[in-house]
């Protein structure tokens, strides 16, 4: 599962027509797909405890981020 690089849900959506902003984690090879779905997850680092885990499903055509579920 990748890191999406942003705070929260809401903002990766924002994103939308934007290329992804990620980081890859596995020791496998990577698991970004430049056109299809990839799947990951993200804490944002919060002072205040507010902050929450978020999962998304990214769809991507050609690097650009189609659809977030």
């Amino acid at each position: 599962m990748i890191i999406l690089n942003y705070k929260s849900k809401k903002e990766l959506g924002e994103n939308i027509g934007k290329s992804l902003n990620y980081t890859e984690t596995s020791m496998f090879g990577p698991e970004y797909k430049s056109d299809g779905t990839v799947v990951g997850s993200n804490r944002p680092h919060s002072t205040d405890n507010e902050g929450r885990e978020f999962f998304a499903e990214v769809t991507l055509k050609n690097h650009i981020i189609q659809k977030v579920t």
